[in-house]
């Protein structure tokens, strides 16, 4: 982040003046019908979507950011909006959501006012769209606060959103932008002057976030780790996994980092992996690489989000098989600070675990998020059901990805029923408040209006009796 020369009096002042042309904004634009609303969303969606603005943009996005991968930036931003106006397309986010007779409630959708979005700068159009589109939906303004990498981005798509928005009729004071540069005072100044905040993005906003004083809707850490056992089809298996993990050079934080394979399988998976584009490390090379992304034992941004080329680059690899791989692949046994690469690697590293069968392999993973990732979520490639449905009794993840690459399936997806998004929910387990994808209901108050029915009081005997039978009434 830039340097920080912004005083907290003058960031107050700027942020609220943000924030009162917001409301302004805000208090007209929640007057409208759900068709016009929807076509407010339509006009945010196009101005992300057509064809040369998406190019521009994800162009953009690469060349200021030194992160991903423009044409894969270019499916992102198309994909992740065009499964997000479909979601949305015909649900109810203004006025009366539902009449319960039977209990004499009436649900009355509401808008939480002006929403401060924080969004990273591995997804500098993608995500601030899917919050704007998310926020709309529901009759508020939103204000982004983007990384300063990713502010040249953020402030072109708003250009092109502000034009939408006028052909529809709605207040170009609907969506703003903190102003250049991006500090942090500023930041989080305008979480705590919003009404929600929503963070996606380093753990440190989250947390800045969680303790604004405004609620918060954050993500947890992601590492995903996926399964391999010894009934699935190991090639559509690894081709899903190498389509996932290289995709925009993994920015995903539901990109694959480590694939735990039965060793009845293990090395037909590899010869998998390899026939795909993954290439296998030495001993001595897993070192070399290893001084290279974790100086210190921390993952180097120097390697985040780059090509398999410049890493190794970066750390000195010359063999050919490894520069001209998609993906580099490493052997490892262990978890926690000393083994650093079963954390998180934002970028095309896998690591590979052996493990004798499927107990083995959900204790391996069970270290792997005990050290990073827990709550966010899990892959398996099976044919087994009991293995699919032991991770999702037991495995402490929000989501499990049975048979798809990952990293194009947990953020919904038009063959899984997923919401789309691109902020993933970790639950209690990844010190969050909600444990699904972000989607528009979570841009929305609900208000009930309670009124009298006939009394439905039960007696004490229809409560205690069975238990009474059972333990007695003493």
């Amino acid at each position: 982040m830039a340097p920080d020369t912004t005083t907290p009096t003058s960031a107050a002042a700027t942020v609220a003046a943000l924030v009162q042309r917001a409301r302004a904004a805000q208090a007209t634009f929640e007057q409208w019908s759900q068709e016009r609303t929807d076509e407010a969303c339509l006009a945010v969606g196009w101005a992300i979507m057509q064809p040369q603005r998406n190019r521009d943009l994800a162009a953009l996005a690469v060349r200021d950011t030194g992160l991903g991968v423009a044409a894969d930036k270019v499916v992102k931003n198309h994909r992740k909006t065009l499964g997000l106006l479909r979601d949305i397309r015909g649900a109810v986010s203004k006025g009366v959501l539902a009449e319960h007779p039977d209990t004499g409630i009436t649900e009355i959708a509401r808008p939480v006012g002006v929403v401060a979005a924080v969004v990273p700068s591995t997804n500098p159009a993608a995500t601030p769209a899917n919050n704007i589109i998310n926020a709309l939906k529901c009759g508020n303004a939103v204000i982004v606060s983007p990384s300063p990498k990713g502010q040249t981005t953020c402030a072109a798509l708003l250009g092109h959103i502000h034009a939408g928005l006028a052909k529809v009729g709605a207040p170009a004071d609907l969506v703003q932008m903190l102003p250049a540069p991006a500090t942090k005072e500023l930041s989080q100044e305008l979480m705590r002057q919003a009404d929600l905040v929503v963070i996606t993005g380093s753990q440190a906003n989250v947390r800045a976030g969680y303790s604004s004083g405004t609620p918060a809707l954050g993500v947890g850490a992601g590492n995903v780790a996926v399964i391999v056992d010894d009934t699935a089809d190991l090639a559509d298996a690894a081709a899903k996994i190498m389509v996932s993990k290289t995709f925009d050079n993994a920015t995903s934080c539901s990109s694959e980092n480590s694939a735990v394979i039965h060793a009845a399988v293990y090395e037909r998976m590899l010869a998998a992996l390899t026939a795909a584009g993954g290439a296998l490390l030495t001993a001595d090379e897993k070192a070399q690489l290893q001084k290279a992304m974790f100086p210190g034992g921390k993952l180097s941004p120097a390697v985040t989000a780059q090509s398999v080329a410049k890493i190794c680059a970066l750390a000195g690899l010359t063999r050919p098989a490894l520069v001209s791989a998609q993906c580099l692949m490493v052997e490892d046994g262990g978890s926690g600070r000393e083994h650093p690469y079963s954390g998180e690697k934002l970028s095309p590293v896998l690591t590979l675990y052996r493990a004798d069968d499927f107990g083995q392999a959900f204790a391996i993973v069970r270290g792997i998020y005990a050290y990073q990732g827990n709550g966010h979520s899990v892959g398996i490639h099976t044919a087994n059901e009991d293995h699919v449905r032991r991770l999702g009794h037991e495995m402490t993840v929000c989501r499990v990805i049975v048979n798809q690459a990952h990293a194009i399936a947990n953020g919904g997806s038009f063959d899984n029923g997923l919401p789309f998004s691109l902020t993933m929910g970790c639950g209690t387990w990844g010190g969050n408040s909600f444990s699904e994808n972000l989607n528009y209901r979570h841009f929305m108050n609900v208000t009930r209006i309670a009124r009298p029915i006939p009394p439905r009081e039960p007696s004490v005997d229809e409560i205690f009796g069975e238990f009474w039978k059972k333990h007695g009434n003493d």
